[in-house]
Order: C-alpha cells, then sequence, then structure tokens
C-alpha cells in the first residue's frame, strides 16, 4: 500500500513538472504579430537609428500639397501638407524564419519618427496621421504625417488685382554639425487649387544650388482679378466718368457744383470704407493707392475749375478779381457813368417831381440809364460765352487726359514686374 501511495505522488510530480516544462516552451515559442510587436516595443527603440554615417536618410516618396488660406492684408500663405515618410532602422528589423511576417504595426508613441518643419513658416504644427506606424522585416519604417504651416510670403502685390507670384514653402529636418537626418523628395501632387481671391497655379517641388538640404516647394499664386476688379478698380473708373458728363449741366444753378461735391464727398467715403480691403504694404506697394489718391485729384481739380468757372459765368469774377469791363457813352461826355442803378432810378425820380428843370434832363438821364444796362449785359455776355470756352477747353482736356490715365494704369499694373527676394530667411 506505501509502495503505490509512492508511486502515485511521483507519478503527479512528474505530470507537474511536465505541464511546467511545457507551458515555459510554449511561451517562449509565440510566434504571432502580437508577440513580435512586443518584443519590438520592448527594444525601445526612442532615438534616432545610428550607423556608421551620422546623418540619417529620409525618403519622401510622395507629398500631397494644399493651400488653405492666402491672407493678403497680412501676407501670409496657409498650407497644409501630407507626405510620407520611409527610413531604415536595423534595430526594428526581423528574420523571416523566425517570424513568418513581413509587416508589423506598432504605436507611434513606442517608435522615433523624424520631425519635419518649415523653415520661413511662422506658425508650424506636424500632426502624425495614425496613432500607428508600419515596420518591415529589413527595418524599413513607414509614416505619414500632416504638416500645417503658416508662411511669411512677400508676395508682389504692385500689380493688384492682377497680381501673381511665387512663394516657396522651405522643407527641412533637423541637423547639425553633419548630424542629424536629411530629406529625399520625390514626388508631390497638388489639390484644390482655388482660394477665395487667390487662385494656386502650381506646386513644384525644388532645392536651392547653395544648399543640399534646402529644399522647398515653389508655389505659384495668382489673384482672380474678377471680384477686386469689380469692387475697387469699377467703383473709381465709373466715380470718374460720371464727373466728366456732369460738364453737360450749365454752368449757372448751381446743379453742377453740387453734384461734383457730392461725387467727392463719395469717393471719400469709398475710400474709407474700402480701406481694410486694400491688401497690405510690402516691398512692392500695390499701385492701387497710387491709382485711387490720383482718382480724387482729378475729382478735386475738377470740382475747384467748374466753381471758378462758375464764379466767372455769373458775375465775372476770377477767384478774387473782377473782369475788366468797357466805359459806357456817357462817360465820353464828362459825366460820371459809374452810378449804380439806385442813384440813376432816384434822379429819375427827382427829375420826375422837378419837371420844371426840362424833359431834355430827363430823357438824358434815361438814355445814360439805358445804356448802363446794356454795357453790363452786353459784359455780362462776353464772360459768359467765355467761361464756356474755357469749360469746353477743359471738358476736352479733362476726357482725354482721364482716357489716357486710365489705359496707363492698367497696363501697368498687368505688364509691370516688381521683383522680390523670397529666400532673405536662408542665409
Amino acid at each position: 500500500m506505501k509502495m503505490f501511495f509512492t508511486h502515485i505522488v511521483w507519478r503527479a510530480a512528474l505530470l507537474l513538472i511536465l505541464q511546467t516544462a511545457g507551458c515555459g516552451h510554449a511561451a517562449t515559442t509565440c510566434r504571432t504579430r502580437r508577440c513580435l510587436a512586443n518584443a519590438l516595443i520592448k527594444k525601445e527603440s526612442l532615438s534616432q537609428p545610428q550607423n556608421e554615417n551620422c546623418t540619417q536618410v529620409i525618403r519622401v516618396p510622395f507629398i500631397e500639397y494644399q493651400t488653405l488660406a492666402v491672407k493678403t492684408k497680412e501676407l501670409r500663405l496657409v498650407s497644409q501638407i501630407r507626405a510620407t515618410l520611409l527610413w531604415k532602422d536595423p534595430e526594428l528589423g526581423w528574420n523571416t524564419s523566425e517570424y513568418q511576417y513581413d509587416e508589423v504595426v506598432l504605436p507611434v508613441a513606442k517608435v522615433w519618427t523624424p520631425e519635419i518643419h518649415v523653415t520661413n513658416g511662422i506658425l508650424t504644427t506636424m500632426n502624425h496621421n495614425s496613432k500607428d506606424l508600419l515596420v518591415h522585416s529589413n527595418g524599413t519604417v513607414k509614416h505619414s504625417v500632416i504638416i500645417s504651416a503658416e508662411v511669411n510670403c512677400e508676395v508682389n502685390l504692385f500689380n493688384y488685382p492682377f497680381a501673381g507670384d511665387e512663394c516657396p514653402v522651405a522643407i527641412q529636418t533637423w541637423t547639425a554639425d553633419g548630424c542629424g537626418t536629411s530629406l529625399d523628395l520625390n514626388y508631390l501632387k497638388m489639390v484644390d487649387g482655388t482660394h477665395g481671391d487667390w487662385q494656386t497655379e502650381y506646386a513644384i517641388l525644388d532645392r536651392q544650388a547653395s544648399g543640399y538640404d534646402r529644399n522647398y516647394i515653389r508655389v505659384g499664386l495668382k489673384i482672380k482679378y474678377t471680384n477686386p476688379f469689380i469692387t475697387l478698380m469699377l467703383p473709381s473708373i465709373l466715380i470718374v466718368l460720371a464727373d466728366v458728363l456732369s460738364f453737360a449741366l450749365p454752368l449757372s444753378g448751381g446743379e453742377r457744383n453740387c453734384f461734383k461735391v457730392t461725387l467727392v464727398l463719395s469717393f471719400t467715403m469709398f475710400l474709407i470704407i474700402l480701406n481694410d480691403a486694400l491688401p497690405g504694404d510690402s516691398h512692392c506697394s500695390p499701385i492701387i493707392r497710387t491709382h485711387f489718391c490720383i482718382c480724387l485729384v482729378f475729382l478735386v481739380l475738377s470740382m475747384l475749375v467748374s466753381m471758378v468757372l462758375t464764379g466767372l459765368a455769373s458775375d465775372g469774377r476770377f477767384i478774387f478779381c473782377c473782369w475788366p469791363r468797357k466805359k459806357s457813352a456817357r462817360a465820353n461826355t464828362g459825366d460820371k457813368g459809374d452810378k449804380d442803378d439806385e442813384e440813376t432810378k432816384a434822379d429819375i425820380s427827382v427829375i420826375e417831381l422837378n419837371a420844371s428843370e426840362g424833359d431834355s434832363r430827363m430823357l438824358k438821364k434815361i438814355v445814360d440809364f439805358l445804356e448802363d444796362l446794356s454795357a453790363k449785359s452786353t459784359d455780362s455776355e462776353k464772360c459768359k460765352r467765355f467761361a464756356e470756352t474755357v469749360d469746353k477747353i477743359f471738358f476736352w482736356f479733362y476726357l482725354v487726359m482721364g482716357t489716357a490715365y486710365f489705359i496707363t494704369m492698367v497696363c501697368v499694373m498687368v505688364l509691370h514686374t516688381c521683383s522680390v527676394n523670397h529666400f532673405d530667411f536662408w542665409y
């Protein structure tokens, strides 16, 4: 009986030992993807891969570029870049005979990833496109990132609203004294090029000749001139055109002067209201500001000339001077001919009351009075004709000069170029 009990105890102990050994063997022979991922995570590869060459090459096989907005007032370009990154970390590789998988998914927080920034960006943020990344058996790591950048872009706005220019978006990684990372850019695709008043015509990968690591995206921008032309240029043209056509109103009566004053005040209010809509000042200041100033000078000059000519046509006054008049016929007889109408009328009344002095003297006074009225009427007609002649000359001068100015200004806005150094952030 004792021997039987001993046999059972030994048998149980042997089974327990075999079971424990089997569990340990099973634990060491786990070949699933999760076991592989856990094994790679335990390596804690949180530093840049180190090899004989201190610089790690980061391949960027694909970049997707998108212009989010162009802030004309602040001269800022807001863009978004989606990039696929490839680099090799030998310590993350494994033997496919041991783990029969070509790739495995690892969390981004447990693996070193390169950092890409925009050199000329005022505000730059890089976010991971996913919380995981893909690792191949040969140690190649594949990951995607999203870069949002607000670039200080010195766009040539001289030709506004017909402006167009290029803006660089410099892409770089960290490097110092021959160590760090370098980018190998391959292919770029632009998406969604229309944003507000601006149109992104192209986006091209380029590199500055003076530096190997000076990679940038050359973004071509152009204003869709329809909206700025309608809201800025067209009102100024129409207001000046209305001022030119106001010469059809008569000089007398004051209607023309009131209309011209209204145009000047309207244009001034137009400039005040649209001050926030005008582009910001830069190295190449927008010529449209000068255009508005010249239009205002045209309107004010036309208003002042019209006022002066109105005074000249009404009473022969030219600013503070009087237009010279011819002497009346009674001045040749030695009698004073510069008496006003009230004195003459008073003399006539005296003549009527004192009829005994003679009819001849009364008739002479009446004749002199009528001659003075005729002389004044003749002088008034001459001043009016002279003012109308000057008005017509100024009208044709104003029309020709205004037309020539607008044609010249549009040609300058479209054809003139102003050079801007877009790479002053690199030195």
